[in-house]
């Protein structure tokens, strides 16, 4: 209860934190927030058409490629760029911290809040286009009462990137070489995750290497998220246990962690 009314006492802090946040992260660009929407687009172009002659093939499998592909596009990103922002978010706010105490879990929290609201804005994309191919394109999504629980598979990502941003903005603090490691997994994870391809159609002899791909959590996510979306179908009970169950574990053991080595930031930043 003690730390749940410091949390409460320091809300507007937090708020205040994720407005500049959002705000910092467009200052100096033209096109401001409008990059929101633009970036993804565009990538999402790209990638279609650099993979779709391989793994968009239409197949009962494979109702809309663009689709499918923005769906994983932008759960990575979201996941990727709020980790990484929240990893380095302690040492960041090192002058702030020397000087005026408040709650250092507020700063990797509150860049992946910033983050996430950004991520919901970039939806709007999305529903563009499920609206542009449902009405215009014979490669129609299934639209069905099931997109509604399309905030299930959201909710679990914001826990896991939570958890994982209080793990890494820890470790950063005592091995600054964790953000160059970093950089290289989120590389390997984006070929690891079936954002561009599905793992069915990966032509692989080893069993064990599929298991592999779908151990990894953003798998579950991303698949129920694409259920919902896209396949107009229930969520996977076994994703959602699987995900739920690893996002609270890794979020428990960030706060763990973060709360062990928090006094002992100042003297490393």
């Amino acid at each position: 209860m003690k730390y749940l009314k410091n949390f409460y006492k320091y809300r507007y802090l937090l708020f205040e934190i994720v407005r500049k946040n959002i705000k910092l992260q467009y200052r100096n660009s033209v096109l401001g927030i409008f990059w929101t929407f633009l970036q993804p687009l565009l990538t999402t172009i790209v990638l279609v058409l650099v993979f779709g002659g391989i793994f968009g093939r239409k197949s009962d499998s494979m109702v809309n490629y663009p689709i499918y592909l923005l769906c994983g596009r932008l759960i990575y990103e979201f996941f990727t760029q709020s980790t990484k922002r929240a990893m380095r978010s302690i040492r960041n706010s090192a002058s702030v911290i020397k000087k005026v105490y408040v709650p250092k879990y507020i700063y990797p929290l509150s860049n992946v809040i910033a983050n996430f609201v950004t991520f919901l804005i970039s939806l709007l994309v999305l529903i563009c286009f499920i609206i542009y191919f449902y009405f215009f394109s014979a490669e129609q999504p299934h639209i069905t009462p099931y997109i509604f629980l399309a905030v299930v598979p959201i909710a679990i990502l914001l826990l896991l990137c939570i958890g994982v941003g209080l793990i890494l903005c820890t470790l950063e603090v005592f091995f600054k070489d964790i953000e160059y490691l970093y950089e290289v997994f989120c590389m390997l994870l984006f070929y690891m995750t079936p954002i561009f391809y599905q793992v069915d159609q990966l032509n692989i002899g080893v069993e064990l290497v599929k298991k592999i791909l779908m151990a990894n959590p953003l798998y579950s996510i991303i698949e129920m998220f694409r259920d919902c979306v896209l396949f107009g179908e229930m969520l996977n009970p076994n994703h959602l246990l699987y995900s739920l169950a690893f996002s609270l574990v890794t979020i428990v053991a960030g706060l763990w962690m973060f709360y062990k080595k928090q006094d002992k930031f100042i003297l490393h930043i």
